[in-house]
């Protein structure tokens, strides 16, 4: 995305954009959440324990929820046990991989079975303990040494010969956060992707800090990226592509928010001075994002992971958006992002007080950041301000 240095001035009227939902879906129930590509649609279930979902190449999602009854006992002892009798009913020739998740069991299988009026099926599936603090894990005993934690099992599939329906099975198991405090941490088989086990100390750009990230962070998060612009690709000229763009911003956030925590903590505490405002704060890590090196990447997603960017002092205008709004939502200052496929551009958003150029998304009132040109908060340049052509991303 690009941007010019021309004139820029406030605007002191509200812009008001657009916020539309994809599928993102929270189980009050059983705690978990889960953010489906875009053309999936419900099937059948019962809403509460079981869900099947598909999409129109023939992308199948099913979930089910496997718990003690009160007063009964657990279906399956353990994720291995689930895996195992999943392995048996479909007569599954795939490989099975054991691993731990934010502390929870979880096996990830794949899959290659024939399903009756079908043929040969492919695709992966995810055996992996919930939460023990949902209604539904409270209701059941759930923690106890009888009684364990209630299990997700997730299966994603098509058509053996629609390889280009892979990277859809991938991304749908990603988006699943088997509890809550897992919304803001990478994916499940991001994780099992890319274990985080060494720790490093890495540079901050131009604010002469270090910080703690994991050795695998960057590499990690633009894979993520990465398939996530596969996905986001095949909704370029679909009229829901808005929603596309959305899951693909959200993903982004997930994945790259515990990952910064350390670089988002050393950063508040070097520019949050005790006297400071939070919108002095947020301008001083605006003019930190805008100092960095303009770069794109036109032969892949044009999108530089946030870790990079924070580290290297590099990116485009969308990835500088995203970390600074990062950085200002672990310092407590709620903030989003706005988008224009229009214009090529994308433009931060703080829940600040004051004047400026002012972004409306679902009813609450930002305050416009430009990532590129050295300007003030609430700054924007004339010919990038027609409303209409911006689209509006929550992360919260």
């Amino acid at each position: 995305m690009k941007t010019k240095k021309l004139i820029f001035f406030a605007v002191f009227f509200i812009l008001v954009g657009s916020f539309t939902f994809s599928l993102n879906l929270h189980s009050p129930t059983w705690g978990f959440s889960l953010d489906l590509p875009v053309d999936y649609r419900f099937i059948d279930g019962n809403g509460r324990s079981r869900f099947s979902f598909e999409n129109p190449q023939g992308a199948r999602f099913d979930l089910i929820v496997y718990y003690a009854s009160p007063g009964g006992v657990m279906p399956y002892a353990s994720v291995e046990a689930l895996a195992l009798d999943v392995e048996a009913s479909l007569n599954n020739s795939g490989y099975m991989y054991s691993f731990v998740y934010r502390g929870k069991n979880a096996v990830l299988l794949e899959l290659s079975f024939t399903l009756p009026g079908t043929g040969p099926v492919a695709g992966w599936a995810l055996a992996i303990e919930l939460g023990n603090d949902s209604p539904g894990a409270i209701q059941a005993g759930a923690g106890s040494a009888e009684v364990p934690r209630p299990l997700l099992l997730a299966l994603a599939y098509g058509p053996a010969w629609q390889f280009d329906l892979y990277v859809l099975h991938i991304s749908a198991l990603d988006s699943i956060a088997p509890e809550q405090r897992d919304l803001l941490a990478p994916g499940p088989i991001t994780e099992f992707t890319f274990p985080r086990e060494n720790r490093i100390r890495a540079p901050i750009f131009g604010l002469d800090l270090e910080a703690w990230i994991y050795e695998e962070d960057a590499e990690a998060a633009q894979a993520l990226v990465d398939r996530e612009f596969q996905v986001l690709r095949r909704f370029a000229d679909a009229q829901n592509w808005q929603d596309a763009w959305i899951r693909f911003y959200r993903a982004i956030h997930r994945d790259s928010f515990d990952r910064l925590t350390d670089i988002a903590f050393q950063i508040e505490r070097k520019l949050n001075v005790p006297a400071r405002e939070k919108r002095d704060f947020a301008e001083q890590v605006l003019f930190w994002v805008q100092s960095f090196e303009y770069e794109r990447d036109f032969l892949g997603s044009d999108f530089f992971n946030a870790i990079t960017a924070a580290t290297e002092g590099r990116g485009d205008c969308d990835s500088r958006a995203m970390l600074w709004a990062v950085v200002l939502q672990q310092a407590g200052i709620p903030a989003a992002m706005m988008v224009s496929r229009h214009f090529g551009h994308a433009m931060g958003l703080a829940e600040l007080p004051g004047t400026g150029a002012r972004f409306e998304v679902e009813g609450r009132s930002f305050l416009v950041a430009e990532t590129t040109a050295n300007v003030s908060i609430g700054l924007i340049e004339e010919s990038v301000s027609v409303i209409d052509y911006w689209l509006g991303i929550l992360f919260d």
